[in-house]
């Protein structure tokens, strides 16, 4: 798994998502189409912080039941926590509902965000179905694909696997920074870069956005507001 320094964590939480993906791509020199959520999402929470934390990845599925004994499915439940709280974290809960994109039932909602906050779980991300809403304990985000009413036959079916969520891939152990905008997975090679690169970006933000809500801004203004940010390293 990657290191995280508490003073990059700390950084990471304090910035949205698109912060984040703007200052990969300082570090990568360049845009990128891949590494991030391209379908919408939806959230328990639009007002929490951001979640950081490593990928704890898993597969569930809703449409048909599971096709074992109810003791095994059971078992593989247990497993599932104990996996998602091991280790140091943080860690940040990825599941890729199989059903997708007919999601249809609700794996996360009043019962799972209790057990896994206190676990010490980060928080989730997931294409699967939210549901429970007005009734989620407090601090605990979860970002989703769709709000529903029903969990039907929700069940896990796989643990520890790479997973695919909106378009994004992730392996188990993959730094994941997602917020109501979506998510990214940071590299790990680019891990201890990223509070740097964060600081970057946002001061070459400070010139173009100072000007252009100054009044009597205009064309001139603005190449002079680009000029500087182009200066600032």
């Amino acid at each position: 798994m990657p290191t995280l320094s508490p003073e990059t964590l700390a950084v990471l939480r304090k910035v949205d998502t698109p912060t984040v993906c703007n200052a990969l791509e300082h570090v990568m020199g360049g845009r990128t189409a891949e590494g991030f959520t391209k379908h919408p999402v939806v959230c328990a929470d639009p007002a929490l912080p951001p979640v950081v934390g490593f990928a704890r990845t898993a597969k569930i599925r809703a449409s048909s039941p599971a096709q074992k004994p109810a003791a095994e499915v059971r078992a593989l439940r247990m497993q599932y926590y104990e996996y998602v709280s091991a280790g140091d974290g943080p860690n940040v809960v990825v599941i890729e509902d199989t059903d997708w994109p007919h999601v249809i039932g609700g794996f996360w909602g009043e019962m799972q965000v209790a057990q896994h906050k206190g676990l010490g779980v980060a928080g989730t991300l997931t294409n699967g179905v939210l549901r429970d809403l007005g009734m989620l304990d407090e601090g605990y985000q979860v970002i989703a694909g769709a709000v529903g009413p029903s969990h039907a036959f929700v069940h896990v079916t796989e643990l520890d696997c790479p997973v695919t969520v909106f378009g994004m891939s992730v392996r188990p152990g993959d730094l994941i920074h997602a917020d109501r905008h979506g998510a990214v997975v940071i590299p790990a090679a680019h891990i201890e870069r990223m509070a740097w690169a964060i600081d970057v970006v946002l001061r070459k933000e400070v010139p173009i956005l100072t000007a252009a809500r100054a009044p009597g801004f205009n064309i001139d203004k603005l190449r002079a507001a680009w000029a500087a940010a182009d200066k600032i390293s």
